[in-house]
């Protein structure tokens, strides 16, 4: 496999869960039904909580949790977890 043809892979797969999100289905990656309990989501109360510098650095930790298990445990979704992270940290 190309990494061409592995990164296509991967945005089909993002459109997929952003087609399914549209829809009111579980997105594993951007909006996990387990963390929007109780009418707001886990990270946005993390958020709140933290300055912009700690929350940055909570951010980035958790990126790298991601890539750093990637090859054990959830492959492809994990690095599209830590791309979520990332983005979040850089205000996407």
């Amino acid at each position: 496999m190309t990494l061409k043809s592995e990164m296509d892979r991967i945005l089909a797969e993002d459109r997929q869960a952003q087609e399914r999100a549209r829809w009111g289905m579980d997105d594993t990656v951007n909006s996990p039904a387990h963390y929007r309990q109780g009418g707001i989501e886990c990270i946005d109360a993390i958020e709140a909580a933290l300055t912009a510098e700690e929350f940055r650095g909570y951010c980035k930790g958790n990126a790298l949790k991601y890539i750093w298990r990637e090859r054990h445990k959830g492959q492809n979704e994990s690095l599209r977890k830590a791309r979520w992270y990332i983005n979040r940290a850089l205000g996407e």
